[in-house]
């Protein structure tokens, strides 16, 4: 298996959104961008599959050093060897991909947020940065593309946030911000216990209107001229946007399932909206 394929599998296998929106991409940036998406795999796994903590840690120092390998041009796993083809056709930034771990290696020791500026941050290692590796690959014109990258990154997170609620207290973490749980008099130890009361879905009602304030400001900051060049972004935001609809139509009751579209309902989003930035070229 060569080292692109191996990222290929990687992210037909996690049934993942962005998996939907590489489709539409040529060649040189679908590779590239597969790479980053296997990459984010790899360290992420590393956090959510390994049970003991400092064997997580350890493996995201090797991830660290693996970085340092892949702009040495000296990989030794396959998805850094699949990044190393695409440093020689894009400007990556090595301090982003140790960002993304910085951010992984959050979960594996703080599993609280007092409030939503410190939830942030950690919504900028893991996504926002993501996107602004990604805005170089799919290329621009205007550096206020990187703005947009950064807020549809963090909209991306929060969407994530809400999908996931029950799936993350289940390994005992609650990324809903302190200070929101509080004004809605929602409680740890209901999420623990995976209660859907009432005023969760207040909150959930009020988180998903903030995400949807994000992808609202990230579409206002991105310039016509890139809009075609970023379709891939746009694809991904109609999907994720999708799924947080379904969930609103499902009253929040994410506790009693995990809520997401199909693989079929993905393909016609991502296939409509490049044929609408086509459109507008």
């Amino acid at each position: 298996m060569t080292p692109n394929q191996y990222c290929r599998d990687k992210a037909a296998k996690s049934g993942s959104s962005f998996y939907y929106s590489f489709m539409f991409l040529p060649p040189q940036k679908r590779q590239a961008i597969t790479a980053l998406y296997a990459f984010c795999r790899e360290v992420d796994d590393a956090v959510d599959e390994i049970a003991d903590p400092q064997v997580a840690a350890q493996t995201l120092a090797w991830w660290r050093s693996e970085v340092d390998n892949i702009f040495d041009q000296v990989a030794t796993h396959p998805v850094g060897k699949a990044l190393e083809e695409a440093l020689q056709h894009f400007e990556l930034h090595k301090e982003y991909f140790l960002e993304i771990i910085d951010g992984m290696e959050m979960d594996l020791f703080q599993h609280r947020y007092e409030g939503f500026k410190h939830l942030a941050l950690y919504c900028h290692r893991v996504a926002s940065v993501v996107g602004l590796l990604a805005a170089e690959i799919f290329g621009y014109q205007n550096r206020q593309t990187l703005k947009y990258a950064e807020k549809l990154g963090l909209a991306f997170q929060l969407t994530n946030i809400i999908r996931d609620v029950r799936e993350d207290a289940e390994r005992g973490r609650i990324y809903l911000p302190a200070e929101d749980m509080a004004r809605f008099n929602v409680s740890e130890q209901d999420i623990l216990a995976l209660k859907q009361t009432t005023e969760l879905t207040a909150l959930l009602a009020f988180e998903t209107q903030r995400a949807r304030s994000f992808y609202q400001e990230a579409k206002t900051l991105l310039p016509t001229e890139d809009r075609y060049s970023q379709r891939t972004g746009l694809i991904m935001s109609a999907i994720y946007e999708a799924t947080l609809d379904e969930i609103e139509k499902d009253n929040f009751q994410v506790m009693k399932q995990r809520i997401s579209l199909t693989p079929l309902k993905k393909l016609w989003l991502a296939w409509r909206t490049s044929r609408a930035e086509k459109k507008h070229q």
